[in-house]
């Protein structure tokens, strides 16, 4: 194993391509055989004669033969080389039998064994954990595979063209990359149902559950459909198989997985109830089941060169199910909870010692690369380039991307090209949104002279680890202007910057406006303007634009709260007289009215105190944060009560987004009335509720006041025997327990019987809510950094992936006093010095040791 970064710049070729690949499984827990035939030819865009060289791990080699013909091969750590002299000049084919040990892999990449279902995870580099081949993206072949097992369900790519007692075999006529490879073997059941393509296909889909769980799918069945849908009528995309077939699995490291023709899915993104899933659950399932299906252009018929290209199907995709979901729900409250994600992880990733390009220059480990740079910040720069082509330019690029490259492996540079050629537009300098780490921050002033107000911008590129120096980049910057009485006398406007400084204007105006910046969230930066809590009030009242009305409260909590911090202030009236407006204000959207009840998370606030010069306390933060809630809810008493008797819902519960939007409010009301009634309304909702949402709501109300351990047993008595359920009962106390306790929660936890510790979604509910509660992870005696780093050490052997995401709670030390920092740094120092450790977990401890 070696820690020698891979670089874009030395990408090569390969030095064959593959016509056709035929598998054979015969699937045993501890001895699985994988035969395989594999048609080569060299690539005749590499002239001469070249080894071959086929990626292999943790592979016994049975026998290996070219032509029919055994060779000798003698595998090393990382695959097998096939020397030039001995290959024909032309076709051929090599084949290969290999054993493989499924219930052995407790990573999780490659085959499987999840409670006695086979399974695969192929991306990135999981298919040479399967058999020898050349596991790159930019290799693509069709699949034919033939499954041999007594399990009752034998499931891979592709359309299932032949069955018998015992086996069954799959042919998918799509060439795609082995990353794409998927099987699935076990006793399951489906819930099925059809649907009719655009152009008349008939698709049978499929949910495949463990017996028991079918009664669960019809909401995310109902989000297939929707997606497909969706996909014809926005961006003319058609299915391209007989069938489509989900899986979901316990034991999962991702969300999802996109493979072609059959997604596997983490359980907890599939299975859903009103009495076991959340609003939140429900949503997320929508998303993921629609990004997961979008892939099937937006990444399998047109998939990636290499793996420095990840953000072209990634990024690419996370804008198109943000947008789908947009259309599904609310498009203000999605906005915003986008970038409430996009700022939590994407900013935060950008300002320390993991920050990145959204196309990385070079990698040890390729699955530390699935973050939210690539996904978010992605996302967010293709979003930037449909406002600067406008809808009608990006509709056109999109037609001419899908015919220009079905069946390829492209790069960013072909995804660009693209829209130049349909838009006529130079994208060289807004190429640097994909080269360049780091988040611009954008300063803004202005002035009001005869008529005419000026916008004067600047733009700000820090250095980031490897990237001392930044260029201007293109910014978007979307614009309306209020006058002083409220009403708008400049729509929005997008301003296109391009310059370190840069000036606008506007002209006949009757008086100096409010101006309303960076409208919708128009681009991924930090915005520096001095505003007075008077002006933010009036944009929190009169803003026409969504995003910026709550942003503008957003804004003003945050000062208030700073104040609180550093200055020891107390909640004034201005931001407790606004807020109280939105509150009762049933014009709004009721889950607009629940973001904007919902205060500043304290990572948030440590983040805006550590910009603004100073060393944020973790403790302090926290209390403050308590004393703000408590004086909102003393503001908001009176109305409380009827508040939350209006958005009672008199019908069956609904998924829907309305409904969703009214609980999400109603909550936010019993969480302000139980800082007041010392929890009696919120008991009372608890014992009431008749669906997943209410009951965690309640709960954790009366969590977050030291209240709720009767209710705790209640909640563990009815729901034990439901793992995803149970994984909220896990996470709810750690996420609610005081700074104090936080360490000894997390300790008495982990020794329950039913912490399964080796199920990732079982793990992040305890350790990854350990590093979500900022005062308890932040606790001055180090606590909470041992937990951690005991945790990630004893996890890494088993399912290196999983504890090297986790790891990332350290990378924000840079923020803290000396004490917490050197707390910190002992603790990666301990991680590093592990014998044994894995090129996950190393990689990544090691850059936020050294940065």
């Amino acid at each position: 194993m070696t820690d020698t970064p891979i670089r874009l710049a030395d990408y090569r070729p390969p030095s064959h391509l593959v016509e056709t690949v035929s598998l054979v499984f015969r699937l045993t827990p501890g001895q699985t055989r994988v035969l395989s035939e594999i048609r080569f030819r060299p690539n005749p865009a590499l002239p001469g004669r070249h080894d071959l060289r086929l990626d292999g791990e943790g592979l016994k080699l049975i026998s290996a033969a070219v032509d029919g013909a055994p060779v000798t091969a003698s595998p090393d750590a990382t695959g097998l080389t096939l020397p030039a002299a001995g290959l024909p000049e032309g076709t051929f084919t090599f084949s290969a039998e290999v054993e493989i040990d499924p219930a052995a892999n407790t990573a999780l990449e490659g085959l499987y064994m999840s409670n006695g279902m086979y399974c695969t995870q192929c991306e990135a580099e999981g298919f040479r954990k399967i058999t020898f081949y050349p596991d790159r993206p930019d290799v693509m072949a069709p699949f034919r595979v033939r499954i041999e097992s007594d399990l009752p369900v034998l499931l891979s790519n592709g359309n299932e063209v032949a069955s018998g007692p015992g086996w069954a075999e799959w042919h998918d006529p799509w060439p795609k990359p082995a990353y794409l490879f998927a099987l699935v073997a076990g006793d399951l059941v489906a819930h099925s149902a059809g649907y009719t393509t655009m152009s008349g296909r008939d698709v049978a889909l499929n949910i495949w559950v463990r017996p028991g769980d079918e009664a669960r799918c019809a909401y995310a069945m109902d989000s297939l459909i929707r997606s497909m849908r969706w996909d014809e009528e926005v961006y003319g995309r058609e299915y391209d198989l007989d069938v489509f077939n989900i899986v979901a699995v316990d034991d999962f490291n991702m969300g999802a997985m996109e493979n072609k023709g059959l997604n596997i899915f983490n359980s907890k993104y599939v299975l859903a109830l009103p009495e076991t899933a959340t609003d939140e659950d429900f949503a997320r399932i929508e998303a993921i089941i629609a990004h997961e299906y979008f892939h099937n252009w937006t990444g399998n018929r047109i998939t990636c060169r290499d793996w420095f290209q990840l953000c072209l199907k990634e990024g690419l995709t996370v804008s198109r199910d943000q947008q789908f979901s947009s259309d599904m729900r609310s498009a203000a409250v999605k906005r915003i909870e986008d970038v409430l994600t996009l700022r939590a992880r994407q900013f935060r990733e950008d300002d320390g010692p993991l920050a990145h390009p959204v196309r990385p220059e070079e990698y040890i480990e390729i699955n530390n690369f699935y973050t939210a740079t690539v996904y978010e910040k992605g996302a967010e720069v293709i979003g930037m380039l449909k406002r600067l082509v406008g809808d009608e330019g990006y509709a056109k690029a999109l037609d001419l991307y899908f015919r220009r490259h079905d069946g390829q492996a492209a790069t960013i540079e072909d995804w660009l090209k693209v829209f130049e050629d349909a838009t006529g537009r130079d994208l060289s300098q807004f190429k640097l949104w994909y080269s360049e780490a780091g988040t611009p921050r954008l300063k803004v002033s202005d002035r009001f002279e005869a008529g005419r107000y000026t916008l004067e911008f600047e733009q700000l590129n820090p250095p980031t680890p490897d990237q001392p120096v930044k260029r201007p980049k293109v910014i978007p910057i979307a614009v309306g202007l209020l006058n002083p009485n409220g009403d708008e006398v400049v729509p929005t406007t997008v301003l296109e910057m391009t310059e370190s400084r840069q000036s606008f204007s506007f002209g006949g105006l009757a008086s100096r406006p409010v101006p309303s910046i960076l409208r919708g969230f128009s681009a991924p930066v930090v915005l520096e303007r001095e505003t007075s809590p008077e002006e933010r009030a009036f944009l929190l009242a009169h803003d026409t634009d969504p995003f910026n009305k709550w942003e503008a409260g957003r804004a003003l909590a945050k000062d208030v709260l700073a104040r609180m911090v550093t200055e020891g202030a107390q909640p004034g009236p201005d931001w407790l007289d606004a807020l109280a407006r939105v509150a009762v204000d049933d014009a709004l959207d009721p889950a607009f009215r629940a973001l904007a009840l919902r205060l500043p998370g304290e990572d948030d606030m440590a983040q805006t105190l550590h910009s603004a010069g100073h060393v944020p306390d973790p403790a302090r933060i926290h209390a403050a944060r308590e004393r703000m809630a408590e004086a909102l809810a003393e503001r908001l008493e009176p109305q409380l009560g009827a508040l939350i008797d209006a958005l009672a819902e008199p019908g069956p519960f609904s998924p829907e987004a309305r409904a969703a939007g009214r609980r999400a409010l109603r909550l936010a009301a019993l969480g302000l009335v139980t800082r007041c009634d010392g929890g009696a309304r919120a008991e009372a909702a608890f014992r009431a509720a008749n669906n997943m949402t209410e009951e965690v709501g309640a709960l954790a109300c009366l969590l977050e006041i030291g209240r709720g351990q009767e209710e705790l047993g209640l909640f563990e008595t009815r729901w034990s025997r439901d793992r995803l359920v149970m994984d909220k009962w896990f996470a709810l106390q750690i996420l609610h327990a005081s700074p104090d306790q936080t360490g000894a929660t997390v300790e008495r936890l982990t020794a329950h019987p039913a912490f399964e510790w080796k199920n990732p979604n079982r793990f992040r509910s305890v350790v990854g809510a350990l590093s979500a509660n900022h005062a308890g992870f932040h606790h001055a005696s180090g606590s909470g950094y041992r937990l951690l780093a005991d945790w990630l050490i004893r996890l890494d052997p088993l399912n290196p992936q999983t504890a090297a995401r986790m790891s990332t709670a350290f990378e924000t030390r840079a923020r803290y006093d000396a004490d917490r920092q050197a707390m910190m740094l002992a603790e990666l120092d301990r991680i590093l010095a592990t014998p044994g450790l894995s090129r996950d977990l190393g990689e990544m401890a090691g850059r936020m040791r050294r940065g």
